[in-house]
């Protein structure tokens, strides 16, 4: 039975019941259902949730970030980083701010991670808004050596919390980003399960990247614009492929490392490979075979393998 090919959402379990395994599902009108199966059944084994796996008690994607978590040297970074969005978007543009990746994860390295925010404002970011976090970006960045740039996004609240986002950007301020200002939109948004609907909607799309990565590649002619490629390139890649892989593995993790050697288990013919990308994705390299294996080689692969299991991702207008 493949629920998830047809639009369904594993809900509840599995679980034990008389004669095998439990597990509910929801179909694309929203009815829930229960079925179970024998125990030889390997689709049913791929999605029991595995402890320590980034997953709470319930089996849940646990938010992985937190500011207790932020590592001292750190600190000021993210007081300097609330400040300046308060002082450039007042109560009556900005919802909330949201800072994400190594620095709430606690693993940062001093001198080589970036800073990386999110800011949901009230209505459809406009060029003045994202002006405004070009300076905010320009200003931490000159006045911190603890990081290696600065990253904002933009959205509206309304977009954040559509149904269209509800797996993708949803899930990302939910789980991967940890509140810093205002409301938190995560009380608004539904909890999250590593599901094949979960890994359709955040990376059924890497092919429609392929094209600009490419055209960039040509167009870098500086060791530092090739390294800032290859970096954003290998870690969206490593990242696609955790997420291939994400029901199988039955948890989830941001680490690069991780995410390679869980792809690694499902994919041995790739697992070189991918591992390459989990290293030039901490630490770049501007030469130009290592940014060409990433776009011409695994990546097409990645993309076709990912749709072939998962399908494409709803479009966007």
């Amino acid at each position: 039975m493949r629920q998830d090919h047809a639009g369904g959402q594993v809900v509840t379990g599995p679980y034990e019941f008389p004669g095998g395994p439990r597990f509910h599902v929801t179909d694309p009108s929203g009815n829930e259902l229960g079925a179970w199966a024998e125990r030889q059944d390997r689709w049913l084994r791929q999605y029991v949730p595995m402890a320590g796996r980034g997953l709470d008690a319930e089996g849940w994607i646990a938010r992985e970030g937190a500011l207790s978590r932020v590592p001292a040297a750190f600190a000021g970074v993210v007081d300097a980083a609330r400040a300046r969005t308060a002082e450039s978007f007042d109560g009556g543009r900005l919802h909330s701010a949201y800072i994400y990746g190594s620095i709430p994860r606690g693993t940062a390295t001093l001198g080589v991670s970036d800073l990386d925010l999110l800011l949901a404002l009230r209505t459809e970011p406009t060029e003045a808004d994202r002006a405004a976090a070009t300076r905010i970006e320009q200003d931490l960045d000159r006045s911190f050596p603890q990081i290696d740039g600065v990253g904002i996004l933009l959205f509206s609240a309304r977009t954040l919390l559509s149904e269209l986002e509800r797996h993708d950007l949803g899930f990302f301020v939910a789980c991967l980003c940890t509140p810093l200002l205002g409301d938190d939109l995560a009380d608004q948004l539904p909890r999250y399960r590593p599901t094949p609907l979960l890994a359709r909607e955040t990376n059924g799309d890497l092919s429609l990247a392929l094209p600009g990565w490419r055209h960039q590649a040509a167009e870098a002619d500086t060791d530092q614009q090739r390294k800032a490629l290859t970096r954003l390139v290998a870690r969206r890649i490593v990242r696609t492929g955790f997420t291939l892989i994400m029901p199988r593995w039955g948890g989830w993790t941001s680490d690069l490392t991780e995410s390679a050697e869980a792809f690694g288990l499902h994919y041995p013919e790739r697992a070189g490979q991918m591992r390459r990308a989990a290293v030039v994705g901490r630490e770049p390299s501007p030469a130009p075979g290592v940014l060409g294996e990433l776009i011409d080689d695994l990546g097409p692969w990645l993309a076709a393998e990912y749709v072939a299991v998962h399908g494409e991702k709803a479009a966007r207008p």
